[in-house]
């Protein structure tokens, strides 16, 4: 691993389990999952209370979360939700097809046989919940799914991206997958991927993660979302 990659990747992980750290991604956390309403304001005193931890923290974790977007600090008035748009949502969508494409060609050269056999095991019980229509299970093998694959990939940066932008439209992801034609159909395009990774065919594999999202992006124009 090169030593910047390394070094961003130790700083990743001190932040994430630093106070700011852990005060920055539970706010993010809230902020994606909805708690908060669009230009809804962030208060320092009442997130410092309900974290237990002093402004400090909480103002860091604010202006960190305002570099992402997510956060709009006004001089003098405050910080207030900015969150994701419709069109943040299709732009991630096609970044991430061709970041996708990408972690599927490099986990054909880095994959494990252990870690296909994890993908196995992971695609063998979304295959099972869906049947049952236990989607909330789906919507969870699918995270592990992907992230599975990032790591597999063997590049630390592109997990981090792919991971950080899987969490940015997990509302949608809940949403298309709650769909019994879509988490089923969902399943049979990670199969399909499963296998060009399997025969390490990094073309195919590509070719087929970044159709993957793609048909989600279609998906979601078609149901609305």
């Amino acid at each position: 691993m090169e030593r910047k990659e390394r070094t961003e990747v130790q700083k990743e992980v001190t932040d994430k389990y630093s106070l700011r750290g852990r005060v920055f991604h539970r706010i993010r956390e809230d902020i994606l999952s909805g708690k908060y309403n669009d230009n809804e304001e962030l208060k320092e005193t009442t997130i410092g209370a309900e974290l237990g931890v002093s402004r400090t923290p909480v103002r860091e974790a604010l202006r960190q979360l305002e570099l992402e977007g997510l956060v709009n600090i006004i001089p003098n008035k405050g910080a207030y939700v900015t969150g994701i748009s419709q069109k943040d949502i299709h732009d991630i969508y096609v970044i991430r097809s061709y970041l996708e494409g990408l972690a599927a060609r490099w986990a054909c050269e880095n994959i494990t046989d252990g870690q296909i056999e994890e993908l196995e095991e992971i695609l063998y019980l979304s295959e099972f919940h869906a049947k049952k229509q236990h989607y909330e299970q789906v919507v969870e093998l699918d995270n592990k799914f992907h992230e599975n694959i990032y790591c597999a990939s063997g590049s630390k940066i592109l997990e981090h991206e792919l991971t950080t932008f899987h969490h940015y439209v997990e509302r949608i992801r809940k949403k298309s997958l709650g769909k019994e034609a879509r988490a089923l159909k969902s399943n049979e395009e990670h199969r399909a991927i499963l296998e060009a990774i399997r025969q390490r065919d990094g073309q195919l594999a590509e070719k087929l993660a970044h159709e993957h999202i793609i048909q989600t992006i279609e998906n979601m124009n078609k149901e609305g979302l």
